[in-house]
């Protein structure tokens, strides 16, 4: 499933992490999962009650079969475009632009179940989603809404790679004595304390470092880690 950018009318540019198909397949087999065991217990509880053979059985179907009914219209409505399925596989129905959809768009994605996934038996709903690229069935086609991801992407700030220009000349050959293992903790922590303007944490950050490797500098915390990072992705590069 290709991922797509959208870009709004502030000009922000947001990109959609489309959930893939298996994972909507998923979402869904739990809800199923759900809904049994809810149609399991109410049966259950209506035999011990000895309520399977009232005359009113087919009214009491009814009034069972409602929640069931409603369920991804309640749910997607309730918990901000999550069913269970959905909670448990990190995905949500969001508007193709990235804003939250309507109760109208919601509405709409559930009128048109009748199509794309009962009448059919998802045969029609796999394939829109197949053909669509952007995640959507013929529902959400309507709603102008998809289905995306909630997982996170590996990104660079969460891997030990950072930028460097092709002239860097590394400034401490002694970072080659510390660990990926090191030089992620030292990027975590560098980056968290930035972030959080924690001067404390820099510092003792870089009295670790040297500790460690045995540099001595006069940078500032924040000059220093940014060096020890990049020549450490440097030095790492050339093997």
């Amino acid at each position: 499933m290709d991922n797509f950018n959208i870009e709004t009318a502030q000009n922000i540019t947001i990109q959609q992490n489309v959930a893939s198909l298996s994972t909507r397949i998923r979402a869904f087999l739990i809800d199923m999962l759900i809904i049994g065991a809810y149609y399991a217990l109410i049966f259950f509880i209506l035999n011990a009650l000895e309520y399977l053979d009232s005359e009113n059985l087919y009214f009491l179907y009814i009034l069972i079969s409602l929640p069931v009914f409603f369920y991804s219209l309640f749910f997607e409505t309730l918990n901000n475009g999550q069913t269970p399925g959905k909670f448990f596989c990190k995905i949500r129905v969001t508007k193709i632009d990235g804003s939250k959809p309507t109760f109208g768009s919601y509405l709409i994605r559930w009128m048109l179940r009748l199509i794309d996934i009962t009448l059919a038996s998802g045969s029609i709903a796999l394939l829109t989603i197949l053909l669509n690229g952007k995640g959507q069935r013929l529902g959400d086609i309507a709603a102008g809404t998809t289905v995306i991801s909630e997982k996170k992407l590996v990104s660079i700030n969460s891997t030990l790679a950072v930028d460097i220009p092709e002239e860097y000349k590394p400034t401490f050959p002694q970072v080659t004595i510390l660990s990926d293992k090191d030089i992620q903790t030292i990027k975590e922590l560098y980056l968290k304390a930035k972030k959080s303007r924690n001067h404390k944490m820099l510092l003792k950050l870089k009295l670790k470092i040297i500790e460690i490797t045995g540099i001595n500098s006069e940078l500032s915390a924040v000059d220093f880690i940014d060096i020890i990072i990049k020549d450490y992705n440097y030095f790492t590069q050339q093997m």
